[in-house]
């Protein structure tokens, strides 16, 4: 069921909370194993949650949009006293003392913690390979990967195993898995959803995001989690002025669609652009920084890395290595503790923020990014959407490109505009792209349910 089935369900009384946390629970038990979505799985509190939601409904309540809605976390977005480790060893034990703001208000608004979902250690990767604690399958086919880092969150939606999920995006990360799983990912606007309580990757460009089963879930979900947070100075009150999202105009970029991109993804944008043809005009716009993001963002990235792991020393907290001195325990608790990739992105972020080389990297990849914006405020002047592709290539086998960073870095190449430019972003399951203006979701959920239909 979608989560606007399971509430008519729920209000005329034909399910309950409790069966339906149930029949998930049933199904975890016997896909989980093979599929490796989940982490961890909160049976207790999820039935104790589904019986207070039915009792508060037998007393004569009505129940509200997402009451008893049972939904999959992913790992780095913290719930109180339960473990967040962001697939990480390092962090392998560490209890969060206090809940995200995104959990605060979907804990309000009724739902349902199913568990921890596996992701790419701290975020960290293309196809959830990365984690400490061994891939997720894509559930459409078990021998490929489910694309990442949200990949856990994808498959557990794709997978019947969560009606919905919660994922966070820096680079593509809730998008790209989206596409994989064929599902529905939004990216929402940066500063839209809070990201405190969210274990930082880069700060100026993760955000938390829903994956759902149809748009119309993942408009819920993004209605119940945004709002301004005042442990978050990025987050951003923005008022609905309530009128019609009023789409006419989609451009099509000509940049997204040159070398590089699989024949059978082409078709499949294809015949989506001539579906959109019968409601909305098509244009043909350029992006011309497009082929610079890339380069930009594997700069800017790094460096926030760099920055943002430094508090993991195995002396504050999580696991410590003791080495004969302080600079040799965090050597040993660093080393043991963080994966490779991890390690990588340590370094180059390290290496960019340097003296000498601050200017000639960090510093112009600020400059291109501004202009990667830029391109999206001319292009949002005659168009009120973009459609491209969410990926270049369909989902690779696991262990195909563990061994080639370039090649992995390279399925973010039509995500990572977004990200750099702060702009609200929707991945459907035929792996379409809808790109819309700063805090104009609702143009998004507009086209996405046309194309729905």
């Amino acid at each position: 069921m979608t989560i606007l089935e399971f509430h008519e369900a729920l209000k005329n009384k034909k399910t309950s909370a409790r069966e339906t946390v149930i029949s998930y629970l049933d199904k975890i038990k016997k896909e989980n194993k093979k599929l490796n979505a989940y982490l961890e799985v909160f049976e207790k509190d999820a039935l104790e949650r589904a019986k207070e939601i039915d009792e508060k409904i037998a007393s004569g309540e009505e129940p509200g949009e997402l009451w008893g809605v049972p939904l999959a976390i992913k790992d780095n977005i913290l719930i109180r006293g339960k473990i967040a480790s962001a697939a990480s060893k390092i962090l392998g034990n560490y209890v969060a003392s206090y809940d995200a703001f995104v959990i605060k208000k979907l804990q309000k608004a009724g739902a349902i913690f199913l568990g921890r979902t596996n992701m790419d250690e701290f975020a960290m990767g293309s196809s959830t390979e990365n984690s400490a604690y061994g891939p997720t399958k894509n559930p459409r086919d078990m021998s490929r990967v489910p694309g990442g880092s949200s990949g856990g969150s994808a498959a557990a939606v794709a997978g019947g195993l969560a009606m919905a999920a919660l994922g966070s995006d820096t680079g593509g990360s809730i998008r790209q898995p989206a596409a994989f799983c064929e599902v529905v990912g939004l990216k929402p606007t940066y500063g839209a959803v809070s990201r405190s309580g969210l274990i930082a990757m880069a700060s100026s460009l993760d955000q938390i995001g829903p994956i759902a089963q149809t748009v119309e879930d993942a408009e819920i979900l993004f209605n119940a989690i945004s709002g301004k947070d005042e442990m978050d100075s990025t987050s951003v009150l923005k008022k609905s002025s309530g009128a019609a999202a009023k789409v006419k105009t989609i451009g099509i970029p000509k940049e997204y669609f040159g070398e590089g991109l699989d024949a059978g993804i082409k078709k499949s944008i294809d015949a989506i652009i001539k579906k959109l043809s019968q409601k909305y005009e098509i244009k043909e716009i350029s992006l011309p920084r497009t082929a610079d993001a890339l380069s930009c963002y594997y700069i800017i990235m790094p460096a926030e890395v760099s920055s943002n792991m430094a508090r993991y020393d195995g002396v504050r907290y999580g696991a410590r290595e003791n080495g004969e001195d302080l600079v040799e325990t965090y050597k040993k608790s660093r080393g043991e503790g963080l994966g490779l990739e991890v390690r990588r992105r340590v370094l180059l972020g390290t290496y960019v923020l340097s003296a000498g080389y601050y200017d000639a990297y960090y510093s112009k990849a600020q400059r291109v990014r501004a202009l990667v914006a830029e391109d999206f405020k001319k292009a949002f002047a005659g168009v009120d959407l973009i459609l491209a592709p969410t990926v270049p290539t369909s989902p690779f086998k696991i262990g195909e490109k563990i061994n080639d960073p370039m090649a992995m870095y390279l399925s973010d190449i039509y995500t990572i505009p977004a990200n750099l430019a702060g702009v609200p972003a929707l991945t459907l399951p035929s792996g379409a792209q809808l790109i819309a203006p700063h805090f104009e979701e609702r143009r998004l959920f507009e086209a996405g349910k046309f194309l729905e239909q």
